[in-house]
Formats: C-alpha cells, structure tokens, sequence
C-alpha cells in the first residue's frame, strides 16, 4: 500500500504544481535558516580532539584576590602565573605537561626577496606535540634536554615553511626569528583544531600559529606577552623579571593523566602545591583549583557564544513559521478535494487510510523541501565564510551528519504539519458531501 499511497501523492503534487511548490518553498527555507545555524553552533561545539580529550586537562590555580573571585560566582583564573607554570613543569607529576603561551615576533626569510613577517609564536615544552597529536610533515618536535638547556629550535607551521623555505624539508636548517638564530626540527602539516581548544583565551577560533619554541625561551629572549594578561595586584617592583614573578596570569597549562587514579593523584598534587604556596604567603583565598578535561573546559569557557546559540534559536522560529504556513497551505489544497475524498470514502476507504495517504503526501513535500533546504543552507554558509574570512571555513561545511539530520527534520516536521489538514480531511461526512456535489 505504501507504493500505493506514495504514486498518489506524487500525482497530487503534479495535480496542483504551485501550492505544492510553495509549500516547498517555505519548509525549504526555513529548513535553510535553521541548518545554516545549526552547522555552525555544531561545529563550534565539537570535540577538536575526540580520541584522548577525556585524558588531557587543562590547570587551574586559584591564586586570586582574598577580596573577590577571578569570575563570579567563585571561578579560579583562567590562566596561570609563570612562577607557578615553572613549578608545576619542575614538579613533573604527569606522565605528559606543557606550559605555554602566545607570543609574537618578526621572522625574516634567508632569501633577501622575500620580505620579513609578523609572526605568532606559541612557547611551549615538547610534550605539546605529542599531547595534542599534532599532525608533522618533516621532522618532529625537539627533544626534552632542549627544554632544559633552553635551545634556540623550533617547530614551523607549513604556511611558515612555504614562505620561508619554499616548502623544501627544513629540517635542520635555520631561521631567524625575533633576531635570533632558531635551527627548525619539524614542520607541521595542515593542522585545523576547531575551536583551538589549547588556548580558548586568545580566540577559540584562530588559526594555529607560525612557529613554536621552547616554553623558557620567554625569559632568555624576554618575549612580549601575548592573548589576555591580568593582575590581582601591581608587580612588585620593575622590569621584565618583576613582571615574571607577579601574580599576573598569562599562562596556560595542559596535563595528559591516562587513568581516573591519575587525575585524583594530580588533583591531589595540586592541592598540596596550593597549600605550600600558602604557607610561603600566596594563594590567599580557600582551596579552589580546577581540573576540567577538554570538553569541561570548552563548556566553561563558553566556547560557543550566545550571539550564535540565539541566532541558532530565532532560526528555528522562522522554521516553526514556515511550518504554520505549510499548514494553512495544505488546508486549503485539501478543502480543495473533498469530493475526491467522499468518493473514496464512499466505495470503501477508511479514514486511516485516508489519513496515511496525506501524510505520505506531506512527507514527499517535506522531502523534497528538505532538499531545497540543503540547497539554501549551502549558500547560506557560504555567505558566512564571505562575511567573516577563513577563519570560518572550517566551520561553514556542511557534512554527512548534518545532511542527515536536515533531511529528517523536514520530514518529520511535514508530516507534523500535516497532522490537522489530513485530520480534517478524513473528517468528512461522504454522504452529505456527495449530495452536496
């Protein structure tokens, strides 16, 4: 029967070609609008690195003001200060760290015609590489004594090492960086973390930087800050080294703790470093530190803005508008073909069956709306990455997922809309109707 049902429906859909396209038209649209936002607030949302983001988690210390929280309601810092990064990296207590930072400066190209470029910097310890996979073309990162001895290596993205070296492996040879002499022991390849989930403080959404470089280096080379800095209190004295030991935070910290048991003993760890540094006059508001996993962090940190998450809500209104229209539609095409229907109820048809080929109908509709939508949602995206850069690309794609669940949602929300029309079609008395006729 539901072949049956389905070549009636496609007849009727022939039958009447412009209010069945317009009923397309506005499930069309509407399923535009809400895919288009929908893409990108699942896309902002998404686990960057699913296959160990349940063991890397990102420390929090709360060494803030005895006078108010970092954050209300009672948030330790998002960043942490350098005195404690260097402790907590000396400490070694996880089988994987990386202190890091941003930073920025100026790397100037061998070959004399390429001009020197503005470049950002993450300082990091080795470990970065291997805790977040990132993904290598040449090379790999510097070894741990390179930490230590705070080397001049670095680790050059593929965008750096095209412009630099013309996209040869650079392994091994040189560049100069903020001035000074780096040897290059890896590039990376195309590496696109969405959202950048190791550093969410200078935008969640920008892309990986140019170069990497040992964390310490930030001392030797005193290296400007980059992304947020903020200070509970005045450095206590001048220069760059009274600005390392403040308790300002610009820092940001990753532990990679394979097991459950791991966590509570780091958790442990950094309780008892917190009550250490309270004995020596730090940390002076109550125990308050934090160890969220990845996707915790992301949650906190609110990666996905409310700006998107309302656009993502309005855009669902317009679809329950498109619906409502689809509904007044289908009243009218139905009211249109009581005849029709009294006959058949007439020699035999029951109202269910009535009431399954108009549903079946309205699926069709939705369907091929669902497709229009698809169509919509695609130029919608595209408009996005016009309107913001590449920064969105990553974002502004549609994959086999989404597809999916746009094409169910047109469905499902045809056949909802279609609910009261084929209701009151199979309401129809057959036998005054047909007097009537």
């Amino acid at each position: 029967m539901f072949g049956y049902y389905l070549r009636l429906a496609i007849k009727s859909i022939r039958r009447n070609p412009y209010l069945s396209g317009l009923m397309m038209l506005a499930i069309g649209l509407g399923i535009g609008a809400s895919m288009t936002t929908l893409t990108v607030n699942y896309l902002m949302s998404s686990n960057p690195i699913p296959q160990k983001s349940d063991t890397l988690y990102y420390v929090q210390l709360d060494s803030w003001s005895p006078h108010e929280p970092a954050q209300e309601p009672n948030e330790p810092p998002d960043q942490i200060t350098w005195r404690d990064a260097i402790n907590l990296m000396q400490a070694g207590q996880a089988s994987k760290q990386s202190a890091m930072a941003s930073s920025a400066a100026v790397i100037e190209p061998a070959d004399r015609n390429n001009k020197p470029f503005l470049a950002s910097l993450r300082l990091n310890y080795t470990d970065f590489f291997t805790m977040f996979d990132a993904p290598f073309l040449y090379g790999s990162g510097w070894a741990n004594s390179d930490d230590k001895q705070r080397k001049l290596v670095t680790v050059i993205s593929k965008k750096t090492n095209d412009r630099v070296f013309g996209g040869e492996n650079s392994v091994g040879r040189s560049v100069t960086i903020g001035g000074k002499r780096f040897t290059v022991t890896g590039v990376l390849n195309e590496w696109v973390l969405v959202p950048k989930f190791y550093d969410v403080t200078t935008g969640a959404f920008d892309e990986t930087e140019d170069a990497y470089i040992p964390f310490l280096l930030k001392e030797t080379l005193e290296l400007p800050n980059g992304g947020n800095t903020n200070c509970w209190k005045s450095p206590e004295g001048e220069g760059f080294q009274a600005f390392l030991q403040s308790e300002c935070v610009n820092y940001q910290m990753w532990v990679e703790l394979p097991t459950e048991e791991d966590r509570d003993n780091y958790m442990a760890f950094l309780d008892a470093y917190a009550q250490e540094q309270k004995a020596m006059g730090r940390f002076p508001r109550p125990l308050n530190n934090r160890l969220p996993d990845v996707m915790t962090w992301m949650e906190t940190e609110e990666v996905v803005a409310d700006d998107a998450q309302i656009m993502m809500w309005l855009a669902f209104l317009f679809l329950l508008v498109c619906l409502l229209n689809t509904v007044g539609l289908l009243l009218s095409k139905y009211a249109t073909r009581t005849g029709d229907i009294a006959l058949r109820r007439a020699v035999g048809a029951s109202k269910g069956a009535i009431f399954t080929q108009y549903i079946i109908e309205s699926a069709v509709i939705g369907l091929i709306g669902g497709a229009l939508g698809l169509a919509l949602a695609a130029v919608g995206l595209q408009g996005i990455k016009s309107l913001y850069g590449d920064f969105v690309s990553e974002l502004a794609q549609l994959d086999l997922l989404m597809v999916s669940i746009a094409i169910l949602l047109a469905v499902v929300s045809s056949v909802i809309a279609g609910c009261y029309p084929a209701w009151r079609a199979c309401a129809i008395p057959p036998a005054s109707q047909l007097k009537n006729q």
